[in-house]
């Protein structure tokens, strides 16, 4: 379990992170998302000791990481897949941490095998695809076969069927009792991937809690209206409550269920083409609670 609680960094008159405090439990995959500049890495390097906070602790299994003698048996993390040396090879890379982290030999071969490089392994990892460099992280991660997992951003580089192995491993992670924290930008990818969620802006908690619960919250459900009569139809369920988003002849309606907008348009005598319900998407929720914490935005003139 990954215990933060009121961790706090400042850098100079810039804080980074400010009072954070919340828990990875152990499985699930939580993902951890934020804008640009909310303190994702910033944070996840005082979990793993790299980074000494201003303030406030963050504790793996109840004890700082640095406590932790050999600690790839304690957690392993994929931080910066570009952190190797370009004139090492694949496997020269892993013995070199599984010697330090008093690891046995034949677990280089494995994790190399189960991230799919066992053919690469003697190649040097400057011509390595950044897609074969995640790959060799998320080994490193697994060497030492620990209970907590932290990954940042993984699936960059990696092609579609890449991106589908991680999912299954993180979740088969997760199903074997290990804490997974995964942290990313694509909103697509949490969807396919996590059960719960932490988010961040400006190095604040905003929300920690389940996937459903924050695209829930966070985003209001739509309802899909195609009809030849959209300006009769847009009046009635505006004199019933609901908002709209007008178009040629199609009505987006919010405020409303589907099966409300069916009943109304019938009573009226009103053709619909077409009646969709879309339920809220995680990025409209995410866009939504963190419109006010975002670092950079575009257009900003500040």
């Amino acid at each position: 379990m990954i215990e933060v609680n009121g961790l706090t960094k400042r850098y100079g008159g810039v804080t980074a992170v400010n009072d954070l405090t919340f828990t990875v439990r152990p499985g699930h995959v939580t993902g951890f998302l934020g804008p640009n500049g909310a303190g994702k890495s910033t944070t996840m390097r005082m979990i793993l000791g790299l980074n000494r906070p201003t303030a406030g602790t963050a504790t793996i299994g109840g004890r700082p990481f640095r406590r932790h003698g050999a600690g790839l048996r304690h957690a392993g993390a994929l931080l910066d897949a570009g952190d190797v040396h370009p004139g090492r090879g694949a496997a020269a890379h892993l013995s070199a941490l599984a010697r330090g982290n008093g690891l046995p030999r034949r677990r280089v071969a494995e994790v190399l095998r189960e991230v799919g490089l066992e053919d690469v392994a003697r190649r040097r990892v400057g011509g390595f695809s950044l897609g074969m460099r995640q790959r060799l992280g998320i080994a490193a991660a697994l060497l030492g076969d620990p209970p907590v997992l932290l990954f940042d951003e993984p699936v960059n580089g990696l092609d579609p069927e890449g991106v589908r192995w991680v999912r299954g491993l993180f979740r088969r992670l997760a199903a074997e009792g290990r804490t997974v924290l995964v942290s990313s930008h694509l909103m697509s990818e949490m969807e396919n991937t996590a059960d719960r969620l932490v988010v961040i802006g400006r190095g604040e908690l905003i929300a920690e809690e389940s996937l459903a619960e924050f695209a829930a919250r966070g985003a209001r459900d739509r309802v899909t209206v195609r009809t030849p009569d959209p300006a009769r139809l847009a009046a009635v369920l505006t004199r019933e409550g609901a908002t709209l988003s007008p178009g040629a002849d199609v009505l987006t309606v919010t405020g409303m269920g589907a099966a409300r907008v069916g009943e109304l348009a019938h009573r009226d005598g009103i053709v619909l083409h077409e009646l969709v319900p879309r339920a809220a998407s995680l990025e409209e929720a995410f866009m939504e609670l963190t419109a006010g914490h975002a670092e950079y935005l575009a257009g900003d003139r500040r």
